[in-house]
């Protein structure tokens, strides 16, 4: 009875939290975890013990699943090279860098733990980015590439994570076996996938011939494909949440969704979206029901020249040196870009200052930090407590916190004004007045519609609100379609004029051997080669001034 009471009390204030973000100028994240904070402050207030194998299997699943499945899959796949190097180099240069710093200034923690705490602090979470600021204010480019990030380095991150405690449990690491130990995570991991999505398409297959099914039935198939994904790859001791994302790519891009109904097509449409928003409000509470316990426990560690400096401190310097190694990072590979491209006599759109920055302030951390830190043993295989544990929890959830209101605060300034490499800034600007005008009128339409009155007439306006709100939502759509066809656009323009000019070469060479064959006199080479030159000219003039 204490359970149900404790979930309806979660789901209610989820619900609140809706609605209270559009009176406070905060963002929904930091205003959940304050909403949980409360209600577990006080002595009697809520207190509850969270079970981490449960929690990982209940939560992170659908949410992977239902950002993989509505993630852009044709952008991604555009992106792969710079999501690739973040989610899996920057893991590995993370745990590295972080995990020195860390032994280094709180030398308590032994290096091992060290390094678990870095693993788990890699995965970012780009859902608290995309709450935190407008995703029509951050480039397209830079949101895809935080998107398609957090789907991979939650999995890179916590097989890692998983290496670190056991070489705390065990007191060996072998290099090799982790190696062969990760790959065999992710490839499991991606085959688990691979085989839910086929076993759902079959089923529904099935459903389908039989007829008459209830489109509830064939909705229920699709909210079981990333559990069943999930605990066959932890079953065979892979990466669970590999094989989520992996089912929630190939559900969007296989066409699966064909063997749905109309009917179930909308519902599953509909369950997704309440469910994303739901299960994302709730980890955020759940975040902050833990942090009165954690706070009201601070390590005698963190706390031995002073109770709150040394702490609030200890927990700033490590945020601040988690976006400095992103920082880093990116701009390391903006460089490496550029002399690759440089090699490839090609241009190379990279990004700049501001871009960088922005990208490293958004590397929020959410729900997968917080699921994999509580999960960690209580007692090494003596009977000893394990090493540090407090410590760790401690400050895994000062930086959640930490990068969370230090990404509040500065990425709506950072990211205000930024333009895609390649982008003129007044069409910048004049995109966003669009979008702005656009959401504006749609708030307004709401509020009219919704007057309170009620009978035929009101659900009549409710209806032509609706319709008008949907053709607003349409043009904010196809604003971010426009942006990624000038992107297109660009591309193909740069790709028409080094062929144009690859051309012109082999243009010259067949005049060549025209002469040569003496098909054509002096004079008329002469004339050809003055063409030739002139059309090679402006070419270059206008790629230089591309």
């Amino acid at each position: 009875m204490q359970v149900a009471v404790f979930i309806l009390v979660v789901l209610v204030f989820v619900a609140l939290s809706g609605a209270l973000v559009r009176l406070v100028r905060v963002p929904l994240p930091v205003l959940q975890i304050a909403i949980g904070a409360a209600l577990a402050w006080p002595v009697r207030g809520i207190q509850i013990e969270i079970d981490p194998e449960l929690f990982l299997l209940v939560f992170i699943p659908p949410l992977l699943f239902g950002d993989a499945v509505a993630a852009p899959k044709r952008e991604l796949l555009a992106l792969r090279g710079p999501i690739l190097d973040l989610a899996i180099g920057l893991v590995f240069f993370t745990i590295v860098g972080f995990g020195y710093a860390l032994h280094w200034l709180v030398p308590s923690i032994p290096l091992v733990v060290a390094f678990a705490l870095a693993a788990v602090l890699s995965p970012t979470d780009a859902v608290a980015v995309s709450s935190i600021v407008d995703r029509n204010v951050v480039p397209a480019r830079l949101m895809h590439i935080l998107e398609g990030e957090s789907l991979l380095n939650d999995a890179s991150g916590l097989v890692m994570f998983r290496f670190a405690v056991a070489a705390v449990l065990t007191g060996s690491f072998s290099f090799a076996a982790a190696s062969l130990s990760f790959l065999y995570a992710v490839a499991v991991g991606i085959l688990a996938g691979v085989v839910a999505v086929f076993a759902a398409a079959k089923a529904l297959q099935l459903l389908n011939r039989i007829g008459g099914v209830p489109a509830e039935a064939q909705v229920l198939v699709t909210i079981l494909i990333p559990f069943i994904a999930y605990l066959g790859a932890e079953h065979a001791g892979a990466s669970g949440i590999l094989a989520a994302v992996t089912a929630g790519v190939l559900t969007s891009g296989s066409g699966i969704f064909r063997y749905l109904g109309v009917s179930a097509r909308m519902q599953t449409i509909s369950l997704w979206t309440t469910l994303s928003f739901v299960f994302n409000g709730a980890l955020f509470i759940l975040l902050g029901l833990q942090l009165p316990g954690i706070i009201r426990n601070v390590p005698p560690e963190l706390s031995s020249r002073h109770w709150l400096i040394e702490p609030v401190a200890t927990v700033l310097i490590l945020t601040l040196c988690l976006i400095a190694l992103r920082f880093l990072w990116i701009w390391v590979g903006d460089i490496a870009a550029r002399l690759f491209a440089r090699l490839g006599k090609r241009k190379a759109e990279t990004f700049g200052l501001r871009v960088r920055l922005a990208g490293s302030v958004a590397g929020v951390r959410g729900a997968i930090t917080l699921a994999g830190i509580l999960s960690l043993p209580l007692a090494m295989p003596d009977g000893s407590p394990f090493p540090a544990r407090d410590v760790v929890i401690f400050l895994a959830a000062g930086v959640i916190i930490c990068s969370l209101v230090i990404a509040s605060l500065a990425l709506p300034k950072i990211a205000r004004g930024l333009v895609e490499p390649g982008e003129h800034p007044g069409a910048a600007e004049e995109r966003r007045a669009r979008v702005g005008a656009a959401n504006a009128a749609i708030a307004r339409i709401e509020s009219v519609a919704n007057d309170g009155s009620e009978g035929e007439e009101a659900g009549a306006r409710l209806a032509v609100a609706d319709s008008i709100v949907a053709g607003y939502r349409r043009r904010i759509a196809a604003s971010d379609e426009a942006d990624e066809a000038r992107a297109e656009a660009r591309e193909a323009g740069r790709l028409e004029l080094e062929l144009r000019l690859a051309g012109i070469e082999a243009e010259r060479a067949a005049v060549r051997a025209m002469f040569r064959s003496r098909e054509i006199n002096d004079h008329t080479m002469q004339a050809l080669f003055a063409e030739i030159t002139l059309t090679e000219a402006l070419l270059k003039g206008r790629q230089a001034r591309k």
